[in-house]
């Protein structure tokens, strides 16, 4: 399967607050304090549309358009430069296929796209694969959230800064031979 990473659509709000519900009901996180309650989650479209400076959303699919999951990011402490992962989850579906790592660098070159410095998030301690990409994909854990946390039920935190993109340093003409690694002149 070759999945297909693109922006949030309309048509992909009730599926997406579906799988983010029954990932949450599945961790018997369906509770006030979590994303689970909030007013946005079915009209994710809209809510990321709204200031596309400052948010993005993306969904993965696979080749049938069958939707997997999705995560996001939207600004946290602006002056700071920090934006917040947001609604990161895949479907049962989706699971073993390794389609976090691809959809979470997506987020993090966006939020550098969009001027961000750093990615912060919140997690819960029971959504354990959750944490382990995070922990394996570079992000530092915190004892507590950097600014008071909107949804309180999380218990894990956690931060990365982000490196912007460097500019290919070789040319045609002068760098290394990508076929054996040697250098050309």
């Amino acid at each position: 399967m070759k999945p297909i990473f693109r922006s949030i659509q309309s048509q992909d709000d009730a599926p997406l607050a579906a799988i983010i519900r029954k990932s949450l009901t599945d961790h018997q996180l369906a509770v006030p304090g979590t994303a689970y309650f909030d007013p946005e989650l079915d009209h994710l479209s809209e809510f990321y549309a709204a200031d596309p400076a400052s948010r993005h959303y993306f969904v993965v699919t696979n080749e049938s358009g069958t939707l997997l999951g999705g995560g996001g990011l939207a600004a946290y402490d602006s002056e700071g430069k920090i934006a917040e992962l947001q609604k990161f989850y895949l479907s049962d579906a989706a699971k073993g296929q390794r389609l976090s790592y691809p959809l979470l660098a997506k987020i993090e070159a966006k939020a550098v796209e969009l001027g961000y410095r750093q990615l912060y998030l919140e997690s819960h301690h029971s959504l354990e694969a959750a944490l382990h990409v995070y922990q394996k994909a570079g992000y530092r854990a915190l004892c507590q959230p950097l600014l008071a946390a909107q949804h309180t039920t999380m218990d894990r935190f956690y931060v990365k800064t982000l490196e912007p993109q460097q500019p290919n340093q070789c040319n045609s003409t002068h760098g290394l031979d990508g076929a054996n690694g040697k250098t050309i002149e």
